[in-house]
């Protein structure tokens, strides 16, 4: 059975778990996310997470035994600092994530002292909050090329065959200076690049699809919608994962005016 891949918005910050105003400006997508586990055609073996928050020289395997968590969010209320996720790692799949990715003829570095970022662990602890899913990250590679992170996807596809469910952790639209952080009135000249994505993710030809998104700099509002991109850089592994199978659109909605949007591959 072929596990899926999913690319989501992980919020801002540990948005899940603190107030906002309106009260529900993070409701929708974190019952979402919520929902995914008991959606899936079977329990994960292990979760692979690819976070918009770690970049490296090299795509890295971190290797940590016993991962804790780094807060790596600033200025947000002192409870969201002593959330925890002890999630265990996933030693067993090591190997296989180096054999797939030497194949591939990519290079992987290994971290054994990294803890989980945020891009990590609050997701996980709206999918998993007993933190009983094994868990794995890769990082990603600096420079950010799209298809860099295309191949690292194809090359790590065989997991998905062997029980593994790929998240691409990072935010569809992330121009910090957009957002309305007092409402959720609509950002103006935001959902033009949202469109484009979902039309090009959910086009049936996945060559199409690939070559697009790498190019995706030329679509309309794209730098307005991610002034730096690696937010957007995890869609590409996922994408890349998904071999010829078609997107979906898993998740719609709006928070703090920006249109957010979660895709899926069966």
């Amino acid at each position: 059975m072929i596990m899926p891949a999913f690319y989501i918005p992980h919020g801002g910050g540990p948005c899940f778990f603190m107030d906002w105003s309106p009260p529900d400006t993070w409701k929708a997508l974190g019952d979402w996310m919520r929902s995914i586990p008991a959606a899936l055609p079977a329990q994960p073996k292990a979760l692979l997470v690819f976070s918009a928050h770690w970049e490296q020289p090299q795509f890295t395997l971190l290797s940590t035994r016993d991962p804790a968590l780094y807060y790596d969010y600033y200025d947000f209320p002192p409870h969201t600092y002593e959330l925890q996720w002890p999630a265990p790692p996933a030693p067993e799949f090591f190997d296989r994530v180096r054999q797939c990715v030497r194949a591939a003829g990519m290079t992987l570095a290994e971290d054994s002292t990294r803890d989980f970022d945020h891009g990590v662990f609050v997701p996980g602890l709206l999918m998993y909050p007993q933190a009983q899913m094994p868990t794995l990250q890769i990082s990603l590679r600096r420079g950010l090329d799209p298809q860099e992170h295309l191949a690292l996807g194809r090359a790590l596809a065989p997991l998905r065959s062997e029980g593994v469910l790929f998240v691409g952790s990072g935010m569809s639209f992330h121009n910090m200076g957009a957002f309305h952080y007092r409402d959720n009135t609509s950002i103006e000249g935001a959902t033009i690049f949202d469109d484009w994505l979902t039309k090009t993710v959910c086009t049936p030809d996945a060559d199409l699809r690939n070559a697009a998104l790498a190019e995706w700099q030329k679509a309309p509002g794209a730098h307005f919608a991610h002034p730096r991109e690696e937010h957007l850089i995890p869609l590409m592994v996922i994408a890349g994962a998904a071999g010829a199978a078609q997107g979906k659109l898993a998740w719609h909605g709006r928070a703090m005016g920006a249109p957010l949007s979660a895709f899926s591959f069966d």
